[in-house]
């Protein structure tokens, strides 16, 4: 039986910007821009993109295209010992989407409560968030019990994201259709929104407004790097994966582009549908912009629902809002699972497509419930932290040294050369084997250095623990997978 394909390219391209597209684009993108220097920050993103973004998702395009396999075996196909680089994405990946489906429960259960007339959060969205939703205990070291409701909520994500992949590429196909188009759609709606409030120009002029003198600041650079590179879903295994059911033919360098820019510019729309809103809510309160500026969960979950409750329609518009997260965040989570799906799938030759959806699925679900008890938000930040910064970036950087170093980027430039009919040039072969691999041991070491110095967030060690081994133990089966494959 010969490999699934898409449908078309086009289905393809909206696969692969869906799971680029997530969650980041909306709460880490505006904050990292306005804290970077607005408009200035800018120019090292631009230029991280078009040196180390593009380049590497061009690379992953190409392995897949090229190979017409998933991570594991296309990583093989250079040689048997780099299965191994494949192993710890695909780790690191089935890691990551244990906790992000977790978020994704948390925003279903405010999408129901955005149902009421008068959203139960108003006046004190600090508190809803940590005792009503997540039913915290306050600290990492107290585990306390399930919440009934996020797990409720996680199961049904659960069961979407199975029925979603249970065909392949073939059923993956027909959702993305709606829900890469559904949050742009949406973003367009709270933009429209939120541009006709009083303090929106305010809050959108903080957002992009430049102060080139941050550029002096190397942080700036390396926040740059780090935004581009984990906003493309590289080092998953993920656009391996999804090129691998292209055509060989296909427009590898295009597609590339096309995914890139696409990813880009829908973070900078977000930034302007976010800092309107709290320019709105800065102005509303008579406080100042970087008061209500926040990132990450307590940008989603805390500061914008409050910002939406003094809106007019505030249920509306809080559930076009939570809708848009849940549609940002699925097409990342199930491509992450599709991923480990195909590589499991690789191994036989009539792949049974929903026993390993159901089997993947399950074990995902039940390693996530830790996400859904009164210290789940602090293992998740804790896993997260360790797992983003040293298991993706040392996945990507594997990569890069297979293909550009024993592969030869030369080699692999050819083919997608033979792909477009265009002139990928050398310099491509320079980022693969010096720029993106020197920008990602920079990027480990400098995180490296910073956790020796000062423990993540005041953690206890044991806690940190925890973080280490969710990073080391997907890098020890890796090792382990290479030193036991065969010659």
């Amino acid at each position: 039986m010969g490999r699934e394909r898409w449908k078309s390219r086009t289905t393809f391209l909206f696969a692969a910007i869906g799971s680029a597209v997530g969650l980041g684009n909306l709460w880490r993108f505006p904050y990292i821009t306005y804290k970077y220097g607005g408009g200035a920050f800018l120019i090292p993103y631009i230029i991280a993109l078009l040196l180390i973004g593009i380049p590497l998702l061009l690379l992953e395009f190409a392995l897949g295209q090229k190979f017409q396999k998933g991570a594991v075996k296309s990583l093989e196909a250079i040689h048997p010992k780099l299965g191994g680089a494949g192993v710890l994405a695909l780790l690191s990946g089935f890691v990551i989407v244990t906790y992000y489906v977790a978020i994704m429960a948390w925003s279903l259960v405010y999408f129901i409560y955005s149902f009421n007339k008068d959203l139960p959060w108003k006046g004190n969205a600090h508190d809803f968030f940590f005792n009503n939703v997540l039913g915290s205990t306050g600290s990492v070291s107290h585990i306390g019990s399930v919440n009934w409701t996020l797990l409720i909520a996680l199961f049904f994500v659960w069961v979407a994201i199975y029925f979603i992949i249970r065909k392949g590429v073939l059923s993956v196909g027909k959702v993305v259709a709606i829900t890469v188009p559904l949050p742009i759609v949406l973003l367009a709606i709270l933009l429209i929104r939120g541009i006709t409030l009083p303090g929106a120009l305010d809050g959108m002029m903080a957002f992009i407004r430049p102060d080139f003198g941050a550029l002096m600041n190397p942080e700036i650079w390396l926040a740059a790097i780090s935004q581009v590179f984990f906003s493309f879903s590289l080092g998953f295994g993920v656009m391996i994966a999804y090129a691998s059911f292209n055509n060989k033919s296909q427009n590898v360098s295009g597609d590339s582009y096309i995914t890139g820019f696409a990813d880009a510019a829908i973070s900078f729309f977000a930034g302007f549908v976010v800092f309107s809103i709290l320019g709105y809510m800065a102005f509303a309160s008579g406080l100042a912009i970087s008061d209500v500026v926040a990132s990450g969960p307590g940008l989603a979950f805390v500061v914008f629902p409050e910002a939406l409750t003094l809106l007019p329609w505030a249920w509306l518009f809080s559930a076009l809002f939570f809708l848009t997260l849940l549609s940002l965040g699925i097409d990342s989570a199930f491509s992450i699972v599709e991923a480990i799906n195909t590589t499991i799938g690789d191994r036989y030759k009539k792949p049974n497509r929903p026993k390993i959806a159901f089997f993947t699925c399950l074990a995902c679900f039940l390693i996530g419930i830790l996400f859904v008890t009164g210290a789940g938000l602090y293992l998740l930040d804790i896993v997260d932290h360790f797992i983003i910064n040293y298991g993706l970036a040392t996945a990507g950087l594997l990569e890069c040294i297979a293909v550009g170093w024993v592969y030869g980027a030369k080699n692999l430039r050819e083919f997608v050369n033979g792909t477009c009919g265009c002139n990928l040039g050398v310099w491509w072969d320079y980022a693969i084997k010096f720029v993106i691999p020197i920008a990602l041991i920079f990027l480990i070491g400098f995180q490296l250095y910073t956790d020796i110095t000062v423990p993540y967030e005041g953690y206890p060690a044991w806690a940190l623990a925890i973080g280490w081994a969710s990073f080391l133990i997907p890098l020890a089966i890796s090792v382990a997978y290479s030193l036991w494959s065969k010659k």
